[in-house]
């Protein structure tokens, strides 16, 4: 029935890190794996990039993916049930990834935001516009103790076109996270490009997979293997906290 999930013939490259912080790998709760077998031979792949711990970060989607901590919970642990019956040895564990939206804030309200370790905070923006407020957002959760981390911000059209919005925002206090995927090209050029600029100008502070799918896998094998990544990771290594700010 998984045939599609085959390993790769090409043996990756390990990566630079050890940590995982984005990833859509706990099944039936959003766009990733649809069963926890297919997120179990998910993981298996990022250990064998030397991945040693996952942070699995569902979307939490107001109107679509209006995921709870118990549902979260429930589909963690058929996830890790199904990994350990596969014989994987890996670290997993869970937060998710906050979409800046009334259901998030009335969340956040009940005590229903499970952060990484120190109060690590992933979030992401609409692909449409900014969240209202933005700064203001990011103010209120430093208030609340939470470090805010955001998603993939090379992949957002109206920063793409305003770069010193990137300036202004990661100079307020907002981390960066972007996407092993956007380094590989797998969204497009530009993308790409954005990504590098903001290891050029040093404010990328995370790094995640953001892996949903075999396809993604193949990607970052791909990218693994490249030039491109030998170059990216001299630059990123030391830098980036995947490792560091969970201990």
């Amino acid at each position: 029935m998984f045939n599609i999930f085959k390993k790769s013939s090409t043996k990756p490259v390990n990566l630079f890190f050890k940590t995982d912080i984005h990833c859509h790998l706990i099944p039936g709760i959003d766009d990733g794996a649809a069963e926890a077998a297919e997120g179990a031979l998910l993981v298996e792949r990022e250990k064998g990039w030397g991945i040693e711990r996952i942070i699995c970060t569902p979307h939490i989607t107001e109107d679509t993916f209006e995921n709870t901590p118990e549902i979260i919970s429930g589909a963690f642990t058929k996830l890790k049930e199904a990994v350990c019956t596969q014989g994987t040895d890996i670290l997993l564990d869970y937060s998710a990834e906050h979409r800046l939206s009334p259901f998030f804030f009335s969340e956040l309200e009940k005590g229903h935001i499970r952060p990484f370790p120190n109060n690590y905070l992933l979030v992401e923006n609409s692909f449409l516009q900014e969240t209202w407020n933005m700064d203001q957002v990011i103010y209120d959760l430093a208030i609340k103790g939470y470090k805010p981390v955001l998603a993939h911000p090379e992949r957002y059209q109206y920063y793409m076109t305003n770069r010193d919005r990137y300036l202004q925002l990661h100079r307020s206090g907002l981390l960066f996270q972007i996407n092993l995927l956007s380094l590989a090209g797998y969204y497009g050029k530009m993308q790409k490009q954005v990504a590098e600029w903001l290891m050029d100008k040093e404010m990328v502070d995370f790094i995640g997979s953001d892996m949903h799918n075999v396809r993604h896998a193949e990607a970052i094998e791909r990218y693994l293997q490249s030039k491109d990544y030998k170059k990216h990771a001299a630059i990123l290594e030391g830098r980036i906290l995947n490792d560091r700010a969970f201990s």
